[in-house]
């Protein structure tokens, strides 16, 4: 809005002192990146303690674990602090004519909903329990009901595929290497270096390989000739799923103080090295990667989700001051998936998102596992002493804070690898 604001006082002549700073990308990122810390040390404190006043406090399950039961009554939900972090910097910092803009600024509202609901069914379902003087524990049947979380997903994943796929102002363009533009191509004719190129835009969703030299892939060609009309079809399908996945692989990180958190953050970072990369036509032609206009502005956005992250850090790092709830855990998933799918770096997913694939992998191994076995032996085994895979270490009595730093450790290596990848091919 801010930057909305200077524009228009510029173009009727009127100045003021430093408004030339919301001109740059890079100066908005780094306000944005900075508000976002602000906000989350500040209102975070003060939820916080409007939280304890109204005893909204976590209830923690029997796992038999080092340390959970001085976790119980923990604040909740303190995913409103990131909301907020992220929601105020973007609207006052960004340019919110874009679509992106709008787009991740409804996935963040949009999810941060769902589970904000489910965090208060929890709560009320335990007030209840209380009043009646009824043991609550917790996982009876309090929440949300599993289907409508991912109902709330699989609205984002239609919203972020539709979005793509038919709106005019979106387009990715490739510098044309070939000998003849076909008749109906849309053609952007730029100069580098002194050198006319000719950049070719997609007429159909596309995505990055990493690895490959011609590294990009068409989605029509996993389908036969005939049917290449339902592409956007395939795409949506693909994008329910990638949207669902990520969310759900953040909620089931979100088990220790810090983790998801910080494992989000640089996440957070990598894409947003690489929506400046391919929003910057210089950067995106020197790594000859697809450009896509406007999408620096996103970069913003991202500034703002790092600063929220760190921001929270701040309260729940171990011990914990407060948790963010599947208000916070379910929305990060959602919006690092859909902000993966905006720069066309799905498939870099699992990579950059590696944690919480194992973390996902590991909850679906041993529950495939135990039922396996179970029904061939009559008995079921386990492969960890406890899923997720953190809880397996703290079933080897390692503290928290070391189990938190070492999947930091191994996420700073994962997005390292997967910045090279655009080089590497």
């Amino acid at each position: 809005m801010l930057k909305n604001l200077f524009d228009w006082l510029n173009g009727v002549g009127i100045k003021f002192p430093g408004d030339n700073l919301f001109q740059f990308i890079t100066s908005r990122v780094m306000l944005a990146f900075l508000l976002s810390l602000l906000i989350s040390a500040v209102f975070g404190k003060k939820l916080i303690q409007y939280l304890q006043k109204k005893q909204v406090g976590e209830t923690v399950r029997d796992l038999g674990l080092a340390g959970e039961q001085q976790k119980k009554g923990t604040p909740t939900m303190g995913g409103i602090i990131i909301i907020m972090a992220i929601v105020v910097p973007t609207l006052l910092l960004a340019d919110v004519s874009k679509v992106y803009i709008l787009l991740m600024l409804f996935a963040t509202i949009w999810l941060g909903f769902i589970g904000f609901v489910d965090d208060f069914l929890k709560l009320r379902a335990k007030r209840i329990a209380q009043q009646k003087g009824i043991a609550y524990k917790k996982g009876d049947n309090d929440g949300l009901a599993g289907w409508f979380k991912v109902l709330g997903q699989v609205v984002l994943g239609i919203a972020v595929a539709t979005t793509l796929l038919f709106n005019d102002t979106i387009s990715v363009y490739r510098e044309f290497t070939g000998k003849e533009i076909p008749p109906a191509a849309v053609v952007k004719k730029v100069t580098l270096d002194g050198k006319e190129k000719i950049m070719v835009k997609a007429d159909e969703p596309i995505t990055t390989i990493p690895f490959i030299k011609s590294h990009e892939f068409n989605y029509s060609k996993l389908l036969p000739v005939a049917l290449r009309g339902l592409t956007w079809l395939l795409y949506m399908l693909i994008v329910i799923f990638i949207v669902t996945a990520v969310s759900n692989g953040a909620n089931i990180t979100d088990g220790i103080d810090g983790l998801a958190t910080g494992v989000s953050a640089l996440i957070g970072i990598c894409l947003g090295i690489f929506a400046y990369a391919s929003g910057n036509i210089r950067v995106a032609e020197y790594l000859n990667i697809m450009y896509i206009p406007n999408l620096g502005e996103l970069s913003i956005y991202i500034g703002a989700l790092v600063g929220a992250c760190i921001g929270f850090l701040w309260y729940n790092t171990y011990p914990a001051q407060v948790f963010m709830g599947d208000t916070g855990s379910l929305m990060l998933g959602g919006v690092i998936a859909s902000l993966a799918i905006i720069v066309r770096k799905e498939l870099l997913i699992p990579i950059f998102c590696g944690v919480f694939l194992v973390e996902n992998l590991s909850v679906m191994l041993q529950v495939g596992y135990f039922k396996y076995t179970k029904r061939k032996f009559g008995e079921g085994k386990r492969i960890f002493l406890m899923s997720p895979l953190h809880h397996h270490y703290q079933k080897l009595n390692y503290h928290e804070s070391k189990i938190v730093t070492r999947f930091w450790i191994v996420t700073i290596l994962c997005v390292v690898f997967s910045i090279v990848t655009l080089k590497i091919r």
